[in-house]
């Protein structure tokens, strides 16, 4: 093919190519966009928890610091408002950390190993007792002493973090139970947060993992908390499921692959 054909088709596949990388461009920087706006919003979620945590430690403090009879309170307390600090300048430079990978594409990165379970679902117990305590709701930790996990503790901390700020808060009075062991298969861990709170209504069920579904009742809910657990959950090649009736509580189940 020669002169003006080849000229007009050569024009109109240059336009075509032309237009074709310019909608891939176009479309790979919306998804890294929605992906930084995605972990943005999960990561301010995740603040709230331990910031409410500072914030009642912090009244505790201020009501008991002139009473002798409870200083062992106060030192305790004093812990958890350090801890929680600590938990939140790790996420800030998570932030930062992850507004990098995200500018070039990359997903969740996942740091796994394995470590004792026990430690840090007490510690997490610990930090969320100020929150619990203002509904008079019990934490309950009966995972075994001797029960190890394979994951990123960081990302399964904000997992079980979400899952029990979400308990404690339709569990005003009773209890918040955390258990684990091996999964029903053998090839992996489950791990249950349960309580015996006001429960989920049926047609609520199948929604309670999307982003931005909530409660009707909960106003102040971002409808976030459970989009997390499921996005770090299937991070680590892992599933979630609930099972709850209203009036009657709810068992949500976690399991990681043990390798």
């Amino acid at each position: 093919m020669q002169g003006k054909p080849f000229h007009i088709l050569n024009q109109v596949l240059d336009g075509a190519i032309g237009a074709a990388v310019q909608s891939y461009a176009t479309q790979r920087a919306l998804d890294v966009q929605t992906r930084r706006e995605d972990y943005l919003a999960f990561v301010a979620h995740d603040l709230r928890t331990p910031l409410s945590a500072i914030s009642l430690a912090a009244r505790v403090l201020e009501l008991s610091v002139h009473d002798p009879a409870k200083s062992k309170q106060t030192g305790q307390m004093l812990k958890t408002l350090h801890r929680n600090v600590q938990h939140l300048s790790s996420l800030v430079a998570n932030i930062l950390d992850e507004s990098i990978n995200l500018q070039t594409g990359s997903g969740v990165t996942l740091k796994c190993r394995h470590f004792d379970l026990w430690p840090l679902v007490e510690a997490l117990i610990i930090d969320l007792n100020p929150v619990a305590g203002t509904g008079s709701t019990r934490l309950l930790n009966e995972v075994p002493e001797d029960q190890t996990i394979y994951a990123d503790a960081n990302l399964l901390r904000r997992i079980l973090q979400n899952l029990i700020a979400n308990a404690i808060h339709y569990t005003p009075h009773g209890d918040v139970t955390i258990s684990a062991g091996p999964s029903g298969d053998g090839l992996g861990i489950a791990c249950t947060v349960s309580d015996t709170g006001s429960g989920i209504a049926a047609d609520l069920l199948d929604k309670v993992f999307d982003k931005f579904e909530s409660d009707p009742a909960n106003g102040n809910g971002m409808g976030l908390g459970l989009a997390i657990v499921k996005t770090f959950v299937e991070a680590h090649g892992g599933t979630v499921r609930v099972d709850s009736e209203p009036d009657r509580g709810s068992v949500f189940r976690i399991t990681l692959p043990d390798r």
